[in-house]
């Protein structure tokens, strides 16, 4: 009885920490961004948020993210699917490899893209083009930071797949494009959206990476991350909170969208 007791004893008091852990990371902090975004009323929030710099900026995140999200969906399925359907030299190395963008300070992913492609890099000076300082440096950026996202949402569904499937397609007759797409795609499929999904909401965050070599230059390669640090360096809190619950709340409808397609899968 005492034992029992000590168990629902040491339950209660996990389970209230994680609570507690909860409600003042993650529950308080966003509940104040919104306060801070409505703090000077409804009209003002409106105001913030339409202001030309600050819609341009999302925009050409939500651009630019799309476009690194479609490059690592057709580039990540396809490395996944060596990964897991392959036996070659360096597998173990590069499966290892494919995380790094998760542990590496992101500071440092713009510092490497910038010598690999900056005015001083043998790749301008081989082709002479000026990527820096341009949209196609931000792409790069998160396409690096995302890169992971794509191929650890799509392996585990690859390596669970019953290969007995396929071999009773092939042994029926049906064609190895016909097996793909009738049989393997299906299963992929939620792991690849599931993962573009992260990696689009992923890369319309990011700032480290992207403040270094995207030139931050207002209407062209100013992106939305970097808007928020500089109203809040201009003490313009407001508006700096107003675009962050923008993308705070498409980040909250792209997770609700991946827990409904999870949802749906294991049904």
């Amino acid at each position: 009885m005492n034992s029992l007791f000590r168990s629902q004893k040491w339950s209660y008091s996990f389970r209230t920490i994680v609570f507690i852990y909860f409600i003042g990371l993650i529950i308080i902090p966003i509940i104040g961004i919104y306060t801070q975004s409505f703090s000077s009323g409804i009209t003002s929030f409106i105001d913030n948020l339409s202001d030309p710099l600050a819609w341009k900026a999302v925009l050409l995140t939500l651009k630019l993210a799309a476009i690194a999200t479609l490059i690592n969906t057709a580039i990540g399925t396809m490395i996944g699917w060596v990964l897991v359907r392959y036996e070659f030299p360096g597998k173990r190395m590069i499966n290892s490899v494919i995380d790094l963008p998760f542990a590496l300070p992101t500071a440092v992913a713009g510092f490497i893209i910038l010598l690999l492609v900056g005015p001083s890099s043998l790749f301008y000076e081989w082709f002479g083009i000026d990527v820096v300082f341009h949209e196609p440096a931000i792409v790069l950026a998160m396409v690096f930071v995302t890169f992971p996202f794509v191929i650890r949402g799509l392996q585990p569904l690859l390596e669970e797949l019953d290969k007995s499937e396929e071999e009773a397609a092939y042994t029926l007759g049906s064609s190895k494009s016909r097996t793909f797409f009738q049989i393997i795609l299906p299963t992929m499929l939620p792991g690849i959206l599931s993962g573009a999904m992260l990696a689009f909401s992923r890369a319309i965050a990011e700032f480290g990476a992207v403040v270094l070599i995207s030139g931050n230059i207002p209407g062209k390669t100013l992106v939305a991350s970097v808007y928020i640090f500089g109203e809040i360096e201009s003490n313009n809190p407001q508006g700096a909170a107003a675009v962050s619950v923008l993308l705070l709340t498409i980040s909250f409808l792209i997770l609700w969208f991946i827990h409904k397609l999870n949802r749906g899968g294991q049904a």
